[in-house]
């Protein structure tokens, strides 16, 4: 059954406690933004999935009643980064499924600052739920006293550069692409623009990545309105919806641990093998994509997924970028959002916050950060432990 994206909004992503807000607050925000953006009440949906990785148990139902107290089914999702687009496919699942006609994914985060600790939950490694995929880069690299994260990620870019000549410069392209995207975009946590140099110059968090090339702590929520053909002919919603042609999430394989390389264990064979998936499913390849939306955490990562969604081949991801390839005027527009780098990233939102912006971008929504003709979008979320969520959007005929 086909399923629509027909609503979808968001708050602005910003520093933790810049506002005095709980999480129920922003929410409700995104979550009310949505449903008028589908022109239709709360009292339509039949089932909510809500995505979040800091606040406590039942979360998402203390948000949720702030949009209304129907009784309808509300779920708790945590996939840690990948947890908003896993909220995303569990609505399409329902809608797809038969089992409903119009289904709210909501995604959000309150978090504190500083730097992310080795996982959503932090705490002891050894029972962490990443302590094999660490345990893999503490035997290749060592472990030192960098951010976790950025350890792990700094230490996949350092093997590319030494396989295939990638450079810090090309590295540091990413960074100034997505944060001169994100200057406008009013959603963002940031819209300074910088130059390669001066993302080069910034203060080192893990060599070879530089504080602006790696995603910041967030506040902020996102939401959709997923919704069934029926539904959007019964409801006239032709004009608004975008059609959800293909979605996988996959989760690790032996391809993950197997080479002991910290390209594979932070999530390059997943997001390749999701992709191709969605591809499948879709009928639509990367050829046919215009704008997309990526999970950049960090600079590497976006060249990293450059290559597993085949927008190149193996280690020429950061020659790509270097060449225009995926900004205005290239072949794709990658993150015009900003990203996580620039525009934040509240992990339970993130997922979410990718489809608002691929939905405005396909209806020709976006303003002044517009893919021009843009019609195809495609979205990849990624969270270590593991899961790779990938969907391919097209505008509705």
């Amino acid at each position: 059954m086909k399923t629509y994206i027909v609503g979808v909004g968001m708050t602005k992503f910003e520093k933790p406690e810049t506002r005095d807000w709980q999480y129920w607050d922003m929410a409700k925000e995104a979550g009310t933004k949505a449903l008028e953006d589908a022109g239709i009440p709360y009292e339509k949906v039949e089932q909510v999935p809500v995505g979040y990785c800091f606040q406590a148990s039942t979360a998402g139902q203390r948000a949720v009643y702030e949009l209304g107290l129907t009784g309808v089914p509300v779920y708790n999702v945590n996939n840690n980064c990948a947890t908003a687009s896993t909220a995303l496919m569990m609505a399409r699942q329902f809608v797809a499924g038969g089992l409903n006609d119009c289904v709210l994914a909501l995604g959000f985060e309150k978090m504190a600052r500083g730097a992310l600790g080795g996982g959503a939950d932090g705490g002891d490694f050894k029972t962490s739920p990443v302590a094999r995929h660490y345990g893999i880069m503490a035997e290749r690299h060592g472990f030192e006293m960098s951010p976790p994260t950025a350890q792990i990620f700094g230490d996949a870019a350092r093997e590319h550069m030494e396989l295939y000549g990638t450079t810090e410069a090309q590295l540091a392209a990413v960074g100034a692409k997505n944060h001169r995207h994100s200057a406008n975009n009013p959603y963002a946590q940031f819209q300074d623009v910088y130059t390669v140099d001066e993302v080069l110059a910034a203060k080192t968090i893990h060599r070879p990545l530089t504080k602006l090339q790696c995603s910041p702590t967030s506040d902020g929520a996102a939401a959709a309105v997923v919704v069934s053909e029926r539904f959007v002919d019964r409801h006239g919603l032709g004009d608004r919806a975008v059609e959800i042609t293909g979605q996988a999430m996959t989760t690790d394989t032996g391809a993950s641990f197997d080479s002991g390389s910290c390209i594979d264990v932070v999530g390059k064979p997943m997001s390749k093998a999701a992709a191709a998936r969605v591809y499948e499913e879709s009928g639509v390849g990367i050829e046919d994509v215009d704008v997309i939306e990526l999970h950049d955490c960090f600079s590497i990562n976006e060249l990293l997924t450059y290559e597993a969604l085949g927008l190149c081949g193996d280690g020429e991801s950061g020659k790509l970028v270097e060449s225009g390839a995926t900004t205005y005027g290239g072949r794709w527009v990658v993150n015009p959002s900003g990203g996580l780098i620039s525009k934040g990233h509240p992990l339970g939102a993130t997922g979410l916050a990718q489809a608002a912006e691929l939905t405005w971008q396909l209806r020709g929504q976006a303003g002044a950060r517009q893919v021009p003709g843009a019609r195809v979008g495609l979205a990849h979320n990624i969270g270590l432990g593991g899961a790779a969520v990938v969907t391919m959007l097209r505008r509705a005929d």
